[in-house]
């Protein structure tokens, strides 16, 4: 009989496998980076590894924040089904509360695999989190289940087979209006801001779609490399598509628990790697999954930004985006035929349908996103009550969250949105 342990054993060895391909992949495109990359000496200096360690690769979410003189609060949020996700908030800026009138309530959700430390890994000046807060909002920023800050549960232990048992419909109808409706009572506001990012947007398109009373609780919604249809997807996640087949062997190839980096190989990325080896290495194993934009991402930060992410997803929920992929429809997940008439009434997933999100959105995007790709982009648009289109051609899935330059090319017209919209 095949225990746990087993379990996380092949998962661990299945990333093993993945994270010795990425390795000879990146070896065979540092000389596309580089040449992507210029010769600018500030950069090339950045980017060679010569740099010392970042203080904040080994600082929490709340010591991210206080480093900066910015407060900090941190909350449970406990959802209907049990989970309890790890949710903080940025009350006001480092100068105190601006204004004296109502100040506009922001709640930023992370994409697949990420979590809130997304959007505070840079400075002050360039990450969206701490401009939001400086700009007078009152930020909150979730963490969906399964993540680093979200792994408890009233009666489950994480370390069961039975907690990882999720997807993303369960982040959609559980996770989002917890911690909408938490934020609403512990600020009195009528209604907030929401900003997703990648996965973040996919949750939010399809809660809103189907829950107008929780989607008349969002006033305007920042979709930041949106996400819903994923068929024309270019990332590697695409290699998963062969396992998806049959799902008992998807589940025995990658586990059926946690599909995240073991932490042994995580410290290995952000300590060797990045600083022994070179940050160019470690950046482009980045850039193979999302895209590529060496123009806009700060190679001395690589260390911080592996050592903050991924924050973890379960396998079943990595299964369903491969599903999405396949079946290139934005839909429930496939749980089998039999099992779909059981739970659904049909034999296939009901898809969701973007056309009855109502709420007023706002999109950001990129031309070279392998994830959220233009043509399934163009496919989303025209059914969103879209008030802003910002276009970045040359920023990939992860310069909406990571860029040094998002500040001036995405986050002061998000910003200018929100505050002008009171």
């Amino acid at each position: 009989m095949t225990t746990v342990t087993d379990f996380i054993i092949i998962s661990k060895m299945m990333w093993m496998l993945v994270v010795l391909v990425a390795l000879l992949s990146v070896w065979a495109q540092s000389s596309k980076i580089e040449s992507l990359r210029g010769s600018d000496p500030a950069r090339t200096s950045r980017a060679s590894g010569r740099l010392g360690k970042n203080p904040e690769v080994d600082m929490n979410t709340t010591e991210l924040i206080r480093s900066l003189g910015y407060p900090v609060e941190s909350h449970d949020v406990v959802t209907e089904d049990g989970y309890i996700l790890g949710v903080f908030r940025i009350p006001h800026g480092r100068h105190g509360k601006q204004g004296t009138g109502p100040r506009p309530v922001v709640l930023l959700q992370h994409g697949l695999i990420g979590n809130c430390d997304d959007f505070i890994i840079n400075s002050a000046e360039q990450s969206l989190g701490f401009l939001l807060a400086d700009a007078g909002a009152d930020v909150w920023l979730g963490n969906t289940r399964g993540n680093i800050h979200s792994r408890r549960h009233k009666t489950l232990d994480p370390r069961s087979l039975e907690f990882w048992q999720f997807n993303w419909d369960d982040m959609a109808q559980f996770d989002l209006p917890a911690m909408i409706y938490h934020v609403l009572n512990q600020t009195g506001a009528q209604q907030l801001y929401y900003v997703g990012h990648s996965q973040g947007t996919a949750i939010a398109f399809a809660r809103l779609s189907t829950d107008q009373a929780l989607a008349a609780r969002v006033k305007h919604f920042m979709a930041l490399a949106p996400i819903a249809r994923v068929g024309n997807t270019r990332s590697p996640i695409r290699l998963l598509l062969p396992f998806t087949d049959e799902i008992q062997f998807f589940f025995d190839t990658f586990g059926h628990g946690l599909f995240d980096i073991p932490p042994p190989i995580l410290k290995f990325l952000a300590d060797d790697l990045c600083q022994k080896w070179g940050q160019a290495i470690c950046e482009n194993a980045i850039f193979l999954v999302c895209g590529f934009d060496p123009q806009s991402w700060n190679a001395s930060r690589t260390d911080v930004y592996v050592s903050h992410g991924p924050g973890g997803a379960s396998v079943m929920n990595m299964l369903q985006w491969a599903q999405n992929i396949k079946a290139s429809q934005f839909q429930h997940y496939d749980y089998g035929e039999k099992e779909n008439i059981a739970k659904y009434g049909q034999k296939t997933p009901p898809l969701y349908n973007p056309s009855k999100v109502k709420v007023p959105v706002a999109i950001f995007r990129g031309g070279r996103d392998w994830l959220a790709d233009d043509k399934d982009v163009s496919w989303l648009l025209p059914q969103l009550n879209v008030t802003h289109d910002v276009y970045i051609p040359r920023y990939e899935h992860l310069d909406l969250v990571f860029a040094f330059d998002a500040a001036d090319l995405i986050y002061k017209d998000l910003i200018n949105i929100i505050m002008n919209d009171q």
